[in-house]
């Protein structure tokens, strides 16, 4: 299937209410309250569906002007007011809300994607323990979600570890010289040190508990935005959700359309990570869980002041996730 068919079947998908979603329910609602939606794209390529909902699925729900906003994160983009909703990894969410953003929590968006590479000194989350891993950045999800890790088994992530910041390519070729002992890996880099066999893996958080029982990611909204136009918001997530089950369902053309596309440079690696993450369960899991969880972690560490009551009270708006849930067939 080329490019124009299978858009033409994303097309097909979104009005015959992929998911599940009931199709008249959707055109009864009012037009969205703005035409335009600002998306943020950031190099994080399990962001998917907010990709491959583009502007088939997007333009059917009424946003005949899509425009994707580059930035090195979705909550910098949605801070900035500079996007309308983005995905944004769970602990960089909840470090972002602990300083008081202004965005608001939507939904989820799949489990696990981050993937904890050890050498053969390494084999526990506990083995880190005098170790070197490397990240990009302090204060980045990589840092937070293996700091988050690390306070799960007792470890102290500001002393118990040493951190070396390097740029992820430079970082991952240290590991593979055997010049660190961890590395934490998010699409494609951990299909790609599989594919190479470099090291092992530790912890995969789309396999292992208790990171499998959370989201990984999730769908955030400029907080202004959402409030402003929650039709707009709703039809966005809609659109977005649809595009997760394109994911689950076409793992393959999904790939061939975040390369063609530009938003991914590996089809081979796009394809094996959108294979691997459940990106349909969308609705098995509670998002709130995920904010609590995480949240408790990184108090735990130190690494913010806010309570996980504070979090949920302040930044979720859960009403959008729970109009599309009573949507959905019997």
């Amino acid at each position: 299937m080329n490019r124009r068919a299978f858009m033409a079947g994303l097309t097909a998908a979104g009005a015959s209410g992929l998911v599940g979603l009931r199709p008249h329910e959707a055109a009864a609602e009012p037009p969205p309250e703005t035409a335009t939606l600002r998306v943020a794209q950031s190099p994080a390529i399990c962001f998917a569906p907010q990709y491959v909902a583009g502007e088939q699925l997007l333009q059917a729900e009424g946003f005949t002007d899509l425009r994707y906003i580059k930035k090195s994160t979705g909550w910098e983009a949605l801070s900035s007011g500079e996007a309308d909703i983005s995905g944004v990894d769970a602990p960089s969410l909840v470090a972002e809300l602990d300083k008081g953003k202004p965005i608001v929590v939507l939904t989820g968006l799949h489990v696990g994607c981050y993937e904890l590479f050890g050498t053969t000194r390494v084999r526990t989350i506990r083995d880190l323990k005098g170790k070197e891993v490397a990240i990009p950045l302090l204060h980045s999800g990589r840092h937070l979600m293996l700091s988050t890790m690390l306070a799960h088994v007792g470890l102290d992530p500001r002393k118990d570890v040493t951190w070396v910041t390097r740029p992820a390519a430079e970082s991952m070729q240290l590991f593979a010289e055997g010049r660190i002992d961890a590395y934490l890996g998010f699409p494609p880099e951990p299909q790609e040190l599989r594919a190479k066999k470099i090291g092992h893996v530790v912890v995969s958080t789309t396999l292992d508990r208790p990171w499998s029982q959370y989201f990984c990611c999730m769908m955030v909204a400029n907080r202004d935005f959402a409030q402003k136009n929650p039709i707009a918001t709703k039809r966005a997530v809609r659109a977005i959700l649809k595009a997760s089950e394109v994911c689950a369902t076409e793992p393959g053309r999904a790939a061939r359309l975040l390369v063609d596309r530009g938003f991914a440079g590996h089809d081979e690696y796009v394809r094996k990570m959108l294979t691997e993450l459940p990106y349909s369960r969308w609705a098995e899991y509670h998002p709130e869980d995920t904010l609590r969880f995480y949240a408790v972690r990184l108090h735990e560490a130190g690494m913010i002041k806010s309570t996980p009551q504070k979090i949920i009270a302040e930044a979720t708006d859960w009403r959008f996730l729970n109009e599309l849930k009573r949507e959905l067939k019997a």
